[in-house]
């Protein structure tokens, strides 16, 4: 394998295609069902479907035997399955998403959701890197192994519409494509993200999540402030104290030791070699306001939060007027929707079950309380690398960062990670991602660092290069 055509081979690729497809793709207002819920009308998911698939079908010629189908189920969000023939029966799945979340409100002047800026080595909107790239950078990498001749397993793209919605379709998917996909011994997710833009960074964890819409009503309409204060309850106040129950409102620590699991002493080794090598980039990143601290500056308690430990947050709110509107009212109820990550060994469903039990049980006053649960998923823990992906990640690393591998467990989820683990306890999995320092997925302002887009697309070729070496001894 002749690394330097690799290199030439994707730059190129991503330059003339990619990037321009990407910021096609960009375009597309194709959020996932959870935040449309008239997505089959509108058919953006379609259109962000029909551009990634268009494009692929170009490429399969280049891929001798490839075939490419879009799957669809009954009422379901479609799936692209991609096969493309190896040399030998060993079979590597290749993952992503082409769903994104909802717009989000703050992005800078000239920058937008649905609009694609290029500035410099990052491309600004919504999904490129989180992660529409996915589909584009693993046909990069068998095109770069084709290229030159070098032999690599038969392998299996899998990118589905669903994943920021908690993959709740999948699951089906997997089930009805079963005996084409097989049995893997290599899973690739380009999913997930990155301490910095330096040196390839492999996840070695990922936090599950429950949430959903909890609800306080204490009267049937609002009613005048002055009358009602100090005689009819706060929906607010009540709201506050139910939280308290499972968060501290001081520290921000989940209070019910059910939500916790023991971290494993690899895991803790890892997190303080990652804290060693980001230092106070580990929050120096995030867009805090002038004067605004961290909740610790020990950075390894830091990594450890927001890789194992369970964490709140209110990601939105009803029942509240905007504050122009806002007259002297007692209002009759106030909503909240709640975001919790739980520990990647903690079981989604059941954690949510907990959450609900814990804020609708003895509402205070006689309360009307409600939590609507909407949405589980169970982390993942990585099984032990073997020894030849080690190698492998280590070297390609190396050789297309000029720098050593990193390991980190992520706090965000990828439900499809946990599902596979299951079903294929044997394989190995090189979890990796370009959402690095700044990029804020979910958020505004959201990017693809496009010179790491390339390198991790370098390094999915030399490692399935890799993986076909192995095997044959």
């Amino acid at each position: 394998m002749d690394t330097a055509r690799i290199t030439r081979f994707v730059s190129d690729l991503w330059d003339a295609e990619i990037v321009p497809q990407l910021m096609d793709y960009i375009r597309i207002p194709n959020k996932s069902p959870m935040f449309d819920k008239d997505w089959v009308a509108h058919g953006y998911m379609d259109a962000a479907v029909k551009l990634m698939e268009t494009w692929a079908r170009t490429k399969l010629p280049s891929l001798p035997g490839a075939t490419l189908e879009v799957v669809r189920l009954e009422g379901r969000t479609p799936l692209i399955y991609i096969e493309v023939p190896g040399q030998n029966d060993d079979t590597v799945v290749l993952y992503g998403h082409l769903d994104k979340q909802p717009e989000m409100t703050g992005w800078s002047e000239g920058l937008g959701p649905w609009t694609p800026v290029l500035k410099g080595d990052k491309l600004y909107g919504r999904g490129g890197a989180d992660d529409g790239y996915a589909i584009f950078g693993s046909l990069a990498a068998l095109l770069a192994l084709r290229e030159q001749g070098v032999p690599h397993a038969r392998c299996v793209i899998l990118i589905e519409a669903c994943e920021e919605s908690g993959s709740y379709d999948l699951p089906y998917y997997v089930d009805h494509l079963a005996s084409r996909i097989g049995n893997p011994s290599l899973v690739v997710c380009l999913d997930s993200g990155c301490g910095n833009y330096d040196q390839l960074w492999l996840t070695t964890s990922l936090r599950g999540m429950t949430g959903g819409e909890l609800t306080v009503q204490v009267l049937e309409e609002g009613v005048h402030s002055g009358d009602a204060s100090g005689v009819v309850p706060s929906s607010f106040r009540i709201l506050r104290e139910l939280l308290s129950r499972l968060e501290d409102p001081e520290t921000g620590r989940i209070k019910p030791k059910e939500l916790y699991a023991e971290i494993p002493p690899q895991r803790i080794e890892q997190a303080k070699a990652a804290a060693g090598v980001l230092g106070k980039e580990i929050y120096s990143k995030f867009p805090f306001v002038e004067g605004m601290q961290p909740v610790t500056h020990d950075l390894t308690e830091l990594v450890l939060n927001r890789t194992w430990r369970p964490q709140l947050a209110v990601t939105g709110a009803d029942g509240l007027p905007p504050l122009e509107s806002a007259g002297n009212v007692l209002r009759p109820k106030t909503a909240v929707k709640l975001s919790l990550r739980v520990p990647p060994t903690s079981d989604g469903a059941k954690a949510g079950e907990f959450v609900k039990q814990l804020l609708e049980k003895d509402p205070p006053y006689g309360a009307k309380v409600s939590f609507k649960l909407e949405k589980d998923g169970s982390g993942w823990n990585a099984p032990q690398l073997s020894p030849w992906l080690e190698k492998a990640v280590s070297a390609a690393s190396e050789q297309y960062f000029g720098r050593p591998a990193a390991y980190m467990g992520e706090g965000g989820s990828i439900p499809f990670m946990g599902m596979l683990g299951a079903k294929f306890p044997q394989a190995q999995f090189l979890i990796t991602g370009v959402l690095g320092p700044h990029s804020n997925a979910h958020g505004p302002n959201e990017f693809i660092h496009i010179p790491t887009g390339k390198k991790v697309s370098m390094v999915v070729a030399d490692v399935v290069a890799r993986h076909f070496e192995q095997g044959k001894r």
